[in-house]
């Protein structure tokens, strides 16, 4: 596994950040597949893992991380788009927000637990915390937004 400091890892993160922004701003107004998408985005940050030697196991706990946090804050949002448009569904992220990284933190401490009892080392470094993160968080909201929009059909923004 090779070191890498916070520089590096800022490259990484600021070039995935483009790639995903850009793929997205095509894709946002497409397709009820916009949720499948955001999934595959999700394993987009497992490339600088891998380039930097990092198992994808090893960032478990990252990646759980992100994913519970942002797919029920995805939910959060929703309801309150539902409620009272965006200013609710701005106010239900930002409240969501803590308590899913509550609840998100509970379930990454447990990751991280598990991951150590059975040998797997997941010590965090800057790229490799920041991505964990960058693709459970993708993914969470790319499954939510699958089940709401892609399954049920349900409209959650205008044509």
């Amino acid at each position: 596994m090779k070191k890498q400091g916070l520089i590096p890892a800022l490259i990484s993160v600021i070039i995935i950040s483009v790639i995903i922004v850009t793929v997205i701003s095509f894709a946002i107004h497409n397709s009820r597949l916009i949720g499948l998408l955001i999934i595959l985005l999700g394993f987009v940050p497992w490339i600088p893992l891998k380039i930097s030697g990092r198992s994808i196991k090893s960032n478990g706990a990252d990646i759980i991380f992100g994913l519970i946090d942002m797919a029920f804050l995805e939910i959060a949002a929703l309801i309150g788009a539902s409620f009272a448009g965006v200013l609710c569904a701005v106010v239900g992220d930002a409240v969501g927000d803590s308590i899913t990284d509550c609840f998100a933190g509970l379930f990454e401490g447990k990751t991280a637990q598990h991951l150590k009892k059975h040998g797997i080392e997941e010590a965090r470094i800057p790229q490799s915390s920041s991505m964990g993160k960058m693709s459970g968080c993708l993914i969470g909201v790319g499954i939510v937004l699958t089940i709401v929009w892609g399954i049920l059909g349900i409209r959650i923004w205008p044509k």
